[in-house]
């Protein structure tokens, strides 16, 4: 087995119903796209590639993948980044070659969505270990119910590849192929809530501020673990 797990983050729409690319979007000191970012690299993704389309997101120490047909949908954003995994010279470095990411020796991919920034990194970590478990499709799921990010081992990209269509990005393959999926519960590292709307960044703001609000009011937290001061 390939241990070497990519992550890719899609951050190529246009944000219609927002008004604008969401991958620009900041919130809490960062833009949506390095939130994405961010989260991958915590978990133990590497490398990790950003699939672009609307608008232009250089982020350092990622790859960037242009996506053509991102009018089309997430599907075509997904087929893209597969596609740049399988043909390295597909993709365009922001601070490192094609080269530098081994392409070659990728074994699965973590796929996450740019407008979802509650998502824990320790969900895509959990993914991770799953897969080196000997799963070849993960999902998170909240609740039991399965959402994003989703792991996608590399044996079974053609038929990702093939099925990817419109905004369902890996959708019909997981559910055509529900016998491999492995779901799993993520409810406690973080919230799979869409940024759709101006609405809905003002929500998950006031989210995130009353975390760091709670975080700031306990007395361990603000003190941190014991040995900490040294």
């Amino acid at each position: 087995m390939r241990t070497t797990v990519a992550g890719v983050l899609l951050a190529a729409g246009e944000g219609s119903r927002f008004g604008g690319p969401k991958a620009l979007v900041e919130l809490d000191g960062q833009t949506l796209a390095e939130r994405g970012v961010g989260l991958l690299r915590a978990g133990g993704a590497d490398p990790i590639l950003v699939v672009t389309g609307a608008t232009e997101v250089q982020i350092p120490g990622t790859h960037t993948v242009y996506n053509p047909e991102w009018r089309t949908g997430m599907g075509s954003s997904l087929r893209a980044a597969l596609n740049a995994l399988t043909s390295p010279e597909d993709a365009s470095p922001e601070d490192a070659s094609p080269e530098d990411a081994g392409p070659e020796e990728v074994g699965a991919v973590v796929v996450a969505l740019a407008d979802q920034p509650l998502v824990g990194p320790e969900s895509v970590a959990r993914l991770i270990a799953a897969y080196r478990a000997g799963a070849s499709v993960a999902v998170a799921a909240y609740d039991g119910q399965p959402r994003n990010p989703v792991l996608l081992a590399r044996e079974h990209w053609p038929e990702v590849i093939a099925t990817a269509t419109g905004d369902t990005g890996a959708r019909a393959f997981l559910r055509a192929r529900a016998d491999l999926v492995s779901l799993i519960e993520c409810g406690d590292t973080g919230r799979p809530d869409d940024i759709d709307t101006p609405a809905d960044l003002a929500r998950i703001t006031d989210t995130l501020t009353d975390r760091l609000s709670r975080r700031a009011c306990s007395p361990t937290l603000a003190r941190g673990p014991p040995g900490s001061d040294h």
